[in-house]
């Protein structure tokens, strides 16, 4: 069964996460560094940027996916996953500092959009039965 609004999401999202581990790839290639990040606090960052972004997307998309399977409402999709994207697009531009606010938004509201999957979905199971 196809999920069209989750796809639609999912789509630039998986740019966004090429992006990370190509930002990443690039900057270990250079200061040729096979494994970790040699003391690079930069390349620290970037890895760390796409660690957090693959910890926590492919759950979301799935949890949005089994949602969207299960008859959930579009505007309801359609509101978490723009969100999820513009908290995606926000995150890795203040990943140098704690207190950024494009890093507070980024995670903040990447928490959200699962803590709100999660309800929705255990909302639809229960509903269900």
């Amino acid at each position: 069964m196809f999920v069209p609004i989750t796809a639609l999401y999912a789509a630039p999202l998986g740019f966004i996460g090429l992006v990370l581990a190509a930002r990443a790839g690039a900057l270990r290639g250079k200061l040729k560094t096979p494994f970790g990040d040699g003391g690079d606090t930069q390349l620290h960052q970037r890895m760390r940027a796409h660690a957090n972004f693959a910890e926590y997307i492919p759950l979301i998309l799935v949890l949005m996916a089994l949602i969207e399977l299960n008859g959930g409402e579009a505007t309801w999709l359609h509101g978490l996953g723009a969100s999820l994207l513009a908290a995606r697009i926000a995150h890795p531009f203040g990943i140098g500092s704690v207190a950024s606010p494009a890093r507070f938004f980024g995670a903040a509201v990447t928490a959200l959009v699962l803590l709100a999957c999660v309800v929705l979905l255990a909302w639809q199971a229960w509903s269900a039965m």
